[in-house]
């Protein structure tokens, strides 16, 4: 019996599994979001293709001298701190000294002391020059006093020299790093100078090869790319309405070092449309780049950075399906492409 009954629960027991796996291999499985596909952008004809290889080479001259001009706004701002560091410690300087030739004094007042009323200031000499035991120990209290007086003023001594030191080399650092800061600033001034000129030679290139374009390349230039979308869902507050101020300006021009908000460059759109939705992010592609959480290509979601090309120079905002909406050269408009194939990376833009 007990050997029938054990054969039973075995088969019921193999029965069940049978079915919770059949179960199990129906269920479909789950699938991961499409990896958005890199696209070369189509180069229409031989003069419109040369056009935006000039203009690609534009704009990343442009974007070097953005960055040129952010790193020197901030070699200024350390300019200006060790400068203000200087005047500072000019200042603590002073004080010190000024504290340090107080409490001189006091310590040549009690060094000369050595005799008061021709008595020498011991203990020894006020128990032989006194005339009774109060007299000795009226004398011994204001020794004790004197003594005090002349530990308290070492002390202050030693510690307004050591100000005056510490307040020294504040001012010989402050000092180096203001004359550091000067030097950086002034190179970047001058790399400036030349970026600022290379840019127009680029950008008088570009004119000359505007005027080769047909009607149908300037045409393709304008493009938008199509409607925008109107289903986009962020997976935040702030990166829906970034995402749908840069839509916004679908058409708008594409002009060099422009932010807004009716001409932008491309992370001038970008930096432009984190702006409206309350976050402050870095100016330039370059250094958007390196800001927020990096995002792997499967993970994209709306209002994410791409970026392309390495060193970095452009920068667009992914709005899904592949896509994004970016401003992408001189004589071009802010329009919607799909990712492109020199993708170099992705962020996430956090407050």
């Amino acid at each position: 019996m007990q050997s029938h009954s054990l054969r039973r629960v075995v088969s019921g027991a193999l029965a069940a599994a049978s079915v919770i796996t059949l179960v199990t291999v129906a269920q479909p499985m789950a699938t991961a979001a499409p990896v958005p596909v890199l696209q070369t952008p189509p180069t229409g004809s031989d003069a419109l293709a040369k056009y935006r290889d000039l203009a690609a080479q534009a704009e990343k001259l442009n974007e070097d001298l953005l960055s040129a001009k952010d790193d020197l706004k901030k070699k200024q701002g350390e300019l200006d701190k060790a400068n203000a560091d200087v005047t500072a410690a000019k200042q603590q300087a002073v004080q010190a000294s000024e504290s340090q030739k107080k409490y001189q004094t006091e310590v040549d007042k009690f060094a000369g002391a050595s005799f008061t009323s021709g008595v020498q200031l011991n203990k020894l000499s006020a128990l032989l020059a006194g005339t009774s035991t109060q007299d000795f120990l009226d004398r011994s209290a204001a020794l004790e006093v004197l003594a005090t007086g002349k530990n308290a003023a070492m002390g202050n001594l030693t510690g307004a020299v050591r100000q005056a030191t510490d307040a020294a080399a504040k001012a010989s650092d402050a000092a180096k790093r203001a004359q550091d800061a000067r030097d950086a600033a002034a190179k970047l001034t001058q790399d400036i100078e030349a970026k600022q000129k290379t840019l127009q030679d680029q950008i008088d290139q570009l004119e000359a090869a505007n005027k080769n374009l047909s009607t149908s390349d300037k045409a393709a230039q304008k493009d938008r790319g199509g409607a925008a979308p109107t289903n986009i869902k962020a997976p935040t507050a702030a990166a829906q309405a970034a995402v749908n101020a840069a839509l916004s300006k679908l058409g708008s021009p594409y002009v060099y070092g422009a932010t807004g908000p009716s001409n932008f460059d491309c992370s001038g759109l970008t930096s432009w449309a984190y702006r409206q939705a309350g976050l402050t992010i870095p100016r330039t592609s370059r250094e958007q780049s390196t800001f927020g959480t990096a995002v792997p290509r499967d993970q994209l979601q709306p209002g994410d950075l791409v970026f392309f090309y390495s060193p970095v120079s452009h920068v667009g905002m992914y709005i899904g399906d592949g896509k994004m909406v970016h401003a992408p050269d001189t004589g071009d408009v802010v329009k919607i492409s799909p990712l492109q194939s020199q993708y170099s990376g992705a962020r996430r833009p956090t407050a």
